[in-house]
């Protein structure tokens, strides 16, 4: 769903969104908030890069992060969560991934990211996708997914 048709989605639905973005650092916030008219529908975003600003910001338990690591299931679904909380929103879009081109792992490769949606209303659902390519590529590519799981959120 291209940011335009996702404002104009919010608008009819009635509902407030806001993100919580680590390895995107603020490219969803910015790809929505291009779009004339989304002053009503975006709360707000919060660029959660380090493993500290996800606790103080969102409340992500140091203790969860400890546990799982910073890109995992667990954390993704508790920054979606957590921007929940700490915002107006009612829909809400968290990203944690490794970008690259370094800080993989053989159970962590480069271009994993864990994506989770919270929707006030209902439940909180998680993806993980593995993008390819530099990390230009892979930010661009969990931002364009992240838009189309919130345009996904709007069609239950």
């Amino acid at each position: 769903m291209s940011p335009a048709e996702l404002v104009a989605a919010l608008l009819k639905s009635g509902n407030l969104v806001a993100t919580a973005e680590s390895c995107t650092g603020g490219m969803v916030a910015a790809a929505i908030t291009d779009i004339a008219g989304s002053s009503a529908i975006f709360d707000r975003g919060f660029v959660t890069y380090s493993n500290a600003a996800k606790s103080q910001m969102l409340g992500v338990p140091p203790k969860l992060i400890e546990a799982h690591g910073a890109v995992s299931e667990a954390v993704a679904r508790a920054m979606a969560e957590g921007a929940l909380k700490h915002s107006a929103a009612t829909l809400t879009i968290a990203i944690t991934g490794i970008a690259g081109p370094t800080g993989g792992s053989d159970t962590k490769p480069v271009g994993l990211v864990h994506f989770g949606c919270a929707l006030k209303s209902s439940k909180t659902w998680h993806e993980c996708v593995i993008f390819s390519g530099d990390r230009a590529a892979i930010r661009i590519a969990a931002r364009d997914h992240a838009l189309y799981m919130l345009g996904m959120a709007l069609k239950g």
